[in-house]
């Protein structure tokens, strides 16, 4: 662990962003990241032949409450990039703390990911994964690219959610939220 400040120069900055070359060491810096605890999801859309197509993904945001905007981003090289680019919408389901074997499995590059899902088509016949703890239908807004990322914008059309716990991810690893104003086992 290194609590030091970790910067690039100014008169770096530019070069940094033009050529792809960074000063910062990208293993220590993706660990950086990881202190960061995200919700999971797993994004979807039907891709051109018919097939439904999904990933799990911890890189989502809310943009705007009005007009109501979320993104995401897809590493450069993913299998499932033009199925994307090419989608007119994508839903992000959120899951929840149950479905951590389903984010393995979307996780994963397998040849079926749907194989035994519960799903129903949405918006643009985007995949809706039954049991998620809420659900974002959005149409393929606008694209970024970012780095090595696609940064994906999406205008939500529909939406749904439920009290359901969450499942979260930080440091490599799946967890659950536990609130400040928990009762503790010790002092019961």
């Amino acid at each position: 662990m290194n609590d030091k400040p970790t910067h690039v120069p100014e008169p770096e900055i530019a070069n940094e962003l033009a050529s792809g070359n960074s000063a910062l060491d990208a293993r220590d810096f993706r660990n950086a990241l990881g202190t960061f605890a995200t919700g999971v999801t797993i994004i979807t859309a039907m891709a051109g032949d018919g097939k439904p197509y999904g990933l799990t993904c911890n890189s989502f945001a809310s943009v705007s409450l009005n007009p109501p905007l979320v993104l995401w981003s897809l590493g450069m090289y993913s299998q499932g990039l033009p199925i994307f680019q090419n989608a007119s919408h994508f839903a992000v389901n959120v899951l929840g703390a149950s479905q951590q074997a389903l984010a393995s499995i979307f996780a994963k590059s397998t040849i079926d990911r749907f194989a035994g899902v519960d799903w129903k088509p949405g918006l643009g016949n985007a995949p809706l994964l039954a049991g998620s703890v809420a659900c974002f239908q959005c149409r393929a807004a606008n694209r970024y690219y970012g780095g090595d990322h696609v940064i994906f914008l999406g205008a939500v059309e529909a939406y749904s959610y439920n009290k359901q716990e969450p499942l979260l991810f930080a440091s490599g690893g799946y967890g659950r939220f536990v609130s400040a104003n928990a009762p503790s086992a010790a002092g019961s």
